[in-house]
């Protein structure tokens, strides 16, 4: 259940750190509004699943998700380029994270 909420929190992140770019230094309402909350679901979910998963492990993976899906929401948008080498090296964090879980432990 922890890696479900980390996954979650991760994604969480990518939407507050889009909503934050969004808001215009928090003069827009709306996207001020979603930094907000997802920020206060994304940190709260990130500590829950940090009861159960080490910290260092917790936060790399909470960190590359978001960091993943907020260049792969850029790209889509079509607020930054898409590129064979920004994809390689999503791929790269993305086989990061999942080493990371797989070398995490059973017991986690």
């Amino acid at each position: 259940m922890s890696w479900i909420i980390l996954i979650v929190s991760g994604v969480l992140e990518a939407v507050w750190a889009t909503a934050l770019g969004r808001s215009d230094g928090f003069t827009k309402l709306w996207p001020s509004i979603v930094f907000g909350v997802a920020l206060v679901a994304s940190m709260g979910g990130l500590a829950w699943a940090m009861r159960d998963i080490p910290t260092g492990t917790a936060y790399a993976v909470w960190v590359g998700i978001g960091a993943a899906l907020t260049v792969i929401w850029a790209m889509v948008t079509g607020e930054t380029d898409v590129s064979w080498a920004k994809l390689a090296l999503i791929a790269g964090l993305v086989g990061c994270v999942v080493g990371l879980k797989l070398v995490d432990g059973a017991g986690h």
